[in-house]
């Protein structure tokens, strides 16, 4: 079997939740004997084949972008091209291109659609474009929604449950590096030990202008991993507030990150949109055994971050309930270090990429049956 992803961004030029969870499928896809094309837009390149990793990814110039939104001409001959020798085409949502690509190229293979997140910010394009998209969504083989919460809690879900699959994103532990004792020493001497974590793109969604609020009386040590466009923002925010103890690193390689993770207290996630339909980072925090602080929106992250048992979870939007949550598992030693070994038993139960791909074939293995002819 062939499967072809095709998203806006991919890995090198994006390292984002989207991005990471093709690599986790294409890789554990490919482990098993099929093959997988993931096709992308970028703006590095013109045209680029390369192989990741058991998979190859294929990078065609991006003309612009609008909405977040990437738009290339080129794009279409060659989804076209791979869509020809692919068994299933594999689309992920939210990228309206995608729909009208998926039409122009007049596709007749199996396809499935992961559905990652409604459309949040953009609503009043959303009303232009939902017709497209309902007309998208029905021509679809299924869609898989990444959690419960999030298909019993979506609007544009809710006409699609007949078709609609919930598979969680899970990861694999062996695809991340394992920082030496030097990297490790270093970082602690540079941020100690008993700190909170974030890490992630920093968008507006992700809450973190919230986190500062929080932090404003207690002022626990704090260390924000990611770049993002609200970066300049969020510093100013902390500047303003007086708090001393955060520390912005900027974006960093995967072996600083796992260092952070294995040094933090706790991780902290208070995305408060459900444009958080998941959170790839409050997972990992998991799979490295931290007890973790979320907030409640309907979406994957009270599902991974099970309150009381692996974490607290908080009402969205509210710096006091963020604060208070952030001194009791500060204050509480033992308790935190339960509920991490929680978290990391947790994963183990319910979202490591084996489970995923596995399930992820047996849904490839059932839509190509049903379009047989």
């Amino acid at each position: 079997m062939r499967i072809l992803h095709f998203y806006k961004t991919y890995q090198p030029d994006s390292y984002g939740g989207v991005e990471q969870f093709i690599y986790q499928l294409a890789r554990g896809c490919a482990q098993r004997g099929l093959k997988v094309d993931v096709l992308s837009l970028s703006a590095e390149v013109d045209d680029e084949i390369r192989e990741v990793e058991y998979h190859f990814s294929h990078r065609v110039r991006r003309d612009f972008e609008i909405a977040s939104t990437g738009v290339s001409v080129r794009v279409i001959s060659k989804f076209s091209s791979l869509a020809r020798r692919a068994d299933i085409i594999h689309y992920h949502h939210p990228w309206p291109f995608a729909d009208v690509v998926h039409f122009a190229a007049r596709v007749s293979k199996p396809t499935v659609l992961t559905y990652h997140s409604d459309i949040i910010r953009q609503r009043q394009l959303l009303k232009l474009y939902r017709p497209l998209m309902n007309r998208f969504f029905a021509s679809v083989g299924r869609i898989v929604a990444t959690s419960q919460n999030y298909l019993e809690t979506s609007d544009t879900l809710a006409g699609f449950r007949d078709k609609t699959a919930v598979i969680p994103i899970g990861l694999d532990i062996s695809t991340y590096p394992v920082p030496d004792e030097a990297r490790m020493q270093r970082w602690r001497q540079e941020v100690g030990e008993r700190f909170f974590l974030f890490v992630g793109v920093l968008r507006y969604y992700k809450g973190l202008h919230i986190l500062i609020e929080a932090n404003r009386d207690t002022d626990h040590p704090l260390v924000i991993v990611g770049a993002g466009p609200v970066e300049a923002e969020l510093r100013r925010h902390a500047a303003d507030v007086g708090l001393s103890r955060i520390r912005f690193l900027g974006a960093l390689t995967d072996v600083d990150k796992v260092s952070l993770f294995n040094l933090s207290y706790a991780v902290v996630f208070p995305s408060h949109l459900r444009s958080e339909a998941f959170g790839i980072s409050l997972l990992e925090g998991a799979m490295f055994g931290r007890p973790m602080i979320s907030s409640e929106i309907g979406t994957g992250t009270s599902y991974i971050n099970s309150h009381e048992e692996t974490g607290l979870v908080v009402p969205p939007n509210d710096p006091g309930a963020l604060r208070e949550a952030m001194r009791f598992l500060y204050d509480n030693p033992t308790r935190a270090e339960a509920m991490g070994r929680r978290a990391y038993q947790r994963y183990l139960r319910y979202f490591t990429a084996d489970k995923m791909v596995d399930r992820y074939i047996d849904l490839y293995r059932e839509v190509v049956a049903k379009n047989r002819p």
